[in-house]
């Protein structure tokens, strides 16, 4: 079907011998591919002048490099939201040797539509139908040597999941790339389209929509009735009903909080004797060396003391929520909680797509708001990354525990204690979702006022999540991610939190006198001054609030740990402790700035120094009012 060239190549390009492109709408398994062919010989960043990240990596085939970059999941390449402007402008600029067009082949004719639109203006190219295996379960037969006529370029059928299915990939892009196959345009198809006309783009949409659905007519023949389709219709009717939608999720968030609180207690303990045992070796070797006091004190009790802390406490929480809720989404079941949501959110003048980066934002915050890029409006991207901080990160969550531990539920993690944390803490989140929808309403009205956006929101089929690998990308890709980000503000803040409690003026520490002038105002609200300024210094990684607070009460200028929740307990009533300020503490965990990192992605995010102090305001005042209130209703009866 294609001529092939026996003349060598001669492209060599920097350090690679060729440059290929992933491009792909969503769910297409474009990602897994990239993953596949790079391994972990690949690196995220932002492409030049743009926020919306690239992935890139590289393979070696029949001895010639491979430089891959996969491009965000977009539907087309005409500009509606930042990753569409990001395709467009990487595929019309960057050179390239072959564009690997991803396609799910289940929805053949909606993908497609893309694959037309490249093709337009880019000649070198391979279709990659994915998911062929799904196909085939689902009675779909795919006539490629038919299609890849229709479309002027090599056609080839993979399934991300398994390896060896991408060997005739990497051959046929080799091929592509060296010339020995020769892709051409078929012109005819194209005559009366010309995608980038902004005037026609409507009638251009449709004409492109037109031409996949009668090449589609050609290729694909179903012959068996499949019963993937009427299980997937099947559980849709129950994940996505509104009557048993929104509880099957709460049951399944109380379900992955219950893992995440009594897992993430026994790694933590372990974590937190280990480095004990460590922190006792870095004593001993710093004797031996005749170490200055001050150096010790600030480089032990400061620096390393804040960041085993930070790793003990927020660690085993991350490695165990990011994976589950990483199964969760590969699933298929995180685009149906965005269904179910997506009436309410548009009720309150939020943006449906918010959902899922509220969902990310219990994972990490600053994740969250990377996550906003997703939200094509500009108006509802900014309502996103004003309240994304409404929802309590893994930094939050650990002092959250802790707090519903001493004065809710019970010491312990027995059976019964675990379930009734489990429980406060969703209703805790639940109660987050309706603050999130509240302010997103007096957002649309006020600082975001603008017109409500819709948008097509794909629900792929459910699939079997493959366990193992999702449990490895996500540890890498996520949890070091986020807690690299937390050490590296962790570490001079601990320096910072040394330093104001053991620096005196007088008879009295810096920090002595900061809790003191704070006092009043945290009496005021429910707390006190130390737990007002634990909050304050608290703000490069919220994972050391409660150790500064152990601290301030301790008066010994030294991070302290404590062995058990009993102990706590006695130390923070010892220092007038009751259930309002566990309640007011509660409050202020959920409702105040967020933490420097989240701050600064916001920032990288807008551009903008006004959104970034906008989103640190907003539930900080809320906080502070919300305290108020409560602590001074409770007074009356207790």
């Amino acid at each position: 079907m294609f001529s092939r060239n026996i003349t060598s190549d001669s492209n060599t390009i920097s350090d690679f011998d060729y440059k290929i492109t992933l491009a792909g709408n969503p769910n297409v398994g474009k990602s897994t591919i990239f993953n596949q062919l790079t391994g972990l010989k690949q690196h995220t960043g932002n492409w030049t002048g743009k926020t919306v990240e690239c992935s890139s990596g590289s393979y070696i085939y029949n001895d010639k490099k491979f430089k891959v970059t996969d491009l965000p999941g977009t539907y087309s390449i005409n500009a509606f939201s930042e990753e569409e402007r990001l395709a467009k402008e990487f595929l019309l600029k960057e050179e390239t040797d072959c564009i690997v067009i991803v396609a799910d082949s289940n929805i053949l004719e909606r993908n497609l539509v893309l694959a037309l639109q490249i093709l337009s203006f880019k000649s070198k190219a391979v279709l990659c139908l994915n998911l062929s295996d799904e196909a085939d379960k689902n009675g779909i037969h795919i006539d490629v040597d038919e299609l890849s006529l229709n479309l002027g370029i090599p056609v080839v059928c993979t399934s991300a999941v398994k390896r060896n299915s991408l060997k005739q990939l990497k051959e046929t892009v080799f091929d592509v790339c060296s010339g020995k196959i020769k892709c051409f345009r078929v012109n005819r198809n194209f005559e009366n389209i010309n995608i980038f006309d902004e005037d026609n783009r409507e009638n251009n949409t449709f004409a492109l929509a037109n031409l996949s659905k009668e090449i589609c007519s050609k290729v694909i023949s179903k012959n068996k009735k499949s019963q993937v389709v009427s299980r997937n219709r099947k559980l849709d009717k129950i994940l996505t009903s509104k009557i048993t939608g929104i509880p099957i999720m709460l049951l399944l968030f109380g379900l992955l909080f219950w893992i995440t609180a009594v897992g993430a207690n026994y790694p933590s303990e372990w974590l937190s004797s280990l480095f004990a045992l460590l922190k006792e070796n870095l004593y001993t070797l710093f004797e031996y060396f005749k170490m200055p006091e001050f150096f010790t004190g600030l480089i032990i009790d400061g620096v390393y003391t804040t960041l085993t802390w930070v790793v003990s406490v927020m660690l085993p929480p991350m490695a165990i929520f990011f994976p589950l809720f990483s199964i969760i989404e590969d699933s298929g079941y995180l685009p149906r909680i965005a269904f179910n949501l997506d009436r309410f959110f548009s009720k309150f003048g939020a943006h449906g797509k918010q959902s899922l980066t509220m969902a990310m934002g219990i994972g990490c915050n600053a994740c969250g708001v990377t996550g906003c890029r997703i939200i094509e409006s500009p108006q509802e991207k900014k309502i996103a990354f004003l309240t994304n901080n409404f929802m309590p990160c893994n930094g939050r969550i650990p002092m959250l525990i802790a707090l519903i531990i001493m004065f809710f539920a019970g010491s312990g993690f027995g059976f019964l204690s675990s379930l009734k944390i489990a429980a406060i803490l969703l209703s805790i989140i639940v109660m987050c979702v309706i603050m999130t929808l509240a302010v997103s309403k007096i957002l649309s009205m006020t600082v975001a006022k603008g017109e409500s956006s819709s948008f097509v929101l794909e629900l792929p089929p459910y699939r079997k999540p493959q366990i193992i690998k999702t449990i490895i990308r996500s540890i890498l890709d996520r949890t070091v991610f986020v807690l690299a980000r937390a050490i590296a503000v962790a570490a001079p803040a601990g320096a910072i939190i040394w330093l104001v409690a053991n620096i005196y003026i007088g008879d009295k520490s810096v920090l002595a006198y900061c809790t003191e002038f704070f006092d009043p105002f945290g009496r005021l609200i429910g707390v006190d001054g130390v737990i007002i300024m634990a909050f304050i210094l608290g703000f490069p990684a919220n994972e050391t609030v409660i150790p500064i607070i152990i601290m301030s009460y301790m008066s010994g200028g030294t991070l302290v740990e404590y062995s058990s929740y009993e102990q706590l307990l006695n130390l923070f009533t010892l220092n007038g402790w009751n259930v309002i300020t566990a309640v007011c503490t509660a409050i202020l965990c959920v409702l105040h700035y967020p933490c420097s990192t989240t701050c600064i992605t916001i920032y990288k995010e807008t551009k903008s120094i006004k959104q970034t102090l906008l989103a640190m305001a907003i539930p900080t005042l809320i906080g502070i009012v919300l305290c108020f209130i409560t602590a001074n209703a409770m007074r009356i009866f207790i």
